[in-house]
């Protein structure tokens, strides 16, 4: 029976100290992921400048990646659970010309950036969510650490236009496909493409 409990206990410290292993925040500074392109991809939105009076907000590709453990939660519960980080890189656009015609194709990269949701971290912040950024101003670089961004610079377009919990899962059909949705998330398990 001790044995049991035992094992149990350590089950339980395991699972607490894996909660938050995809990121590190110290003195109010996340440290900078790595490894992130082994987690799950789930895709590269684009608004580029010319698409938008060459004036877009964020006319770079974004390659977006989030953690494998909040990726399972996303499927079994459909929810992004408490410790969930999203990686998103900046790519540049490059040509617009290939082989197979007219487009726009991935340029250099020129930053990195996180968000996390955390009551921890994020105890007053909506939703539990904090943004950061490790580019530096010149896009040449990244910084070993970032501090969060005030809420409002994020937080209200997030509140007012994404789909899910500060998330704009509609622009991500990976996550539209995988929300609660188990097995069938990880693919190949259905013929539909609805």
């Amino acid at each position: 029976m001790f044995l049991s409990l035992a094992f149990v206990g350590v089950g339980l410290l395991a699972m607490k100290a894996n909660a938050e292993e995809y990121f590190t925040i110290q003195d109010g500074e996340l440290q900078r992921p790595t490894g992130y392109r082994e987690w799950v991809y789930v895709g590269t939105p684009v608004t580029p400048n010319d698409m938008n009076n060459g004036k877009a907000a964020f006319p770079e590709h974004h390659n977006v990646y989030i953690d494998p453990e909040s990726w399972a939660y996303w499927k079994d519960k459909g929810e992004f659970r408490d410790g969930t980080i999203i990686i998103k890189e900046l790519v540049s656009v490059g040509s617009k010309t290939a082989v197979s015609g007219n487009g726009y194709f991935q340029g250099e990269f020129i930053g990195l950036e996180a968000t996390i949701k955390s009551k921890k971290h994020n105890p007053n912040e909506p939703g539990n969510w904090s943004y950061y950024s490790f580019s530096t101003p010149d896009h040449a670089a990244l910084t070993d650490t970032a501090k969060a961004f005030a809420a409002a610079a994020c937080n209200a377009c997030h509140q007012a236009a994404a789909a899910d919990d500060f998330v704009f899962t509609q622009y991500y059909p990976v996550l539209r496909a995988g929300k609660g949705t188990g097995q069938v998330a990880t693919g190949g398990f259905t013929s539909s493409l609805k």
